[in-house]
């Protein structure tokens, strides 16, 4: 299978944006970082967030480094607890945060637009009968709604969501 071409400036962009924070925010914040280096990091609160690129939790909440421990998937989903020998990151992230880092708050933030949950949408409406990536990972993955949509019903008794 054939690469798509890397946009030009994509790692320039990258490399500037390294560079205004390690000139700029670093060294503005510079015992700020090295406290956090030294001792580790001690949030009181772990956000649950989408991946989606315009939901940045440590923004929208003006979160400085070292406040909130994040952990991002497609449609901030919590995953149900299974103990087996597959990978689960979100749940690693969850017990990481409460046994180790003994957080007090853990916060799921959604978001409006959110392609994990119209692409479950449309799953569920069957306008769509193909894999939704090659390996379909995000297929599976947003089956895990389905359980909490089992009581929401719209309009149109026939749909959910």
């Amino acid at each position: 299978m054939a690469r798509d071409k890397v946009e030009p400036g994509f790692p320039a962009k990258l490399g500037d944006g390294y560079k205004a924070f390690y000139y700029g925010r670093l060294r503005h914040e510079r015992d700020r970082y090295e406290k956090l280096a030294a001792s580790g990091q001690k949030p009181d609160v772990m956000i649950i967030a989408c991946c989606d690129s315009r939901a940045a939790p440590e923004l929208i909440f003006d979160s400085a480094p070292g406040e909130v421990f994040v952990v991002r998937n497609v449609a901030n989903m919590v995953p149900p607890y299974a103990p087996d020998d597959e990978y689960h990151g979100t749940s690693a992230a969850l017990e990481f945060a409460v046994q180790v880092l003994k957080v007090k708050h853990i916060v799921v933030v959604g978001h409006g637009k959110c392609g994990g949950v119209n692409a479950f949408r449309e799953q569920m409406e069957g306008n769509t009968s193909e894999p939704l990536s090659p390996g379909d990972f995000i297929g599976k993955w947003i089956t895990l709604l389905e359980p909490a949509t089992r009581d929401i019903r719209c309009e149109d008794a026939d749909s959910v969501i």
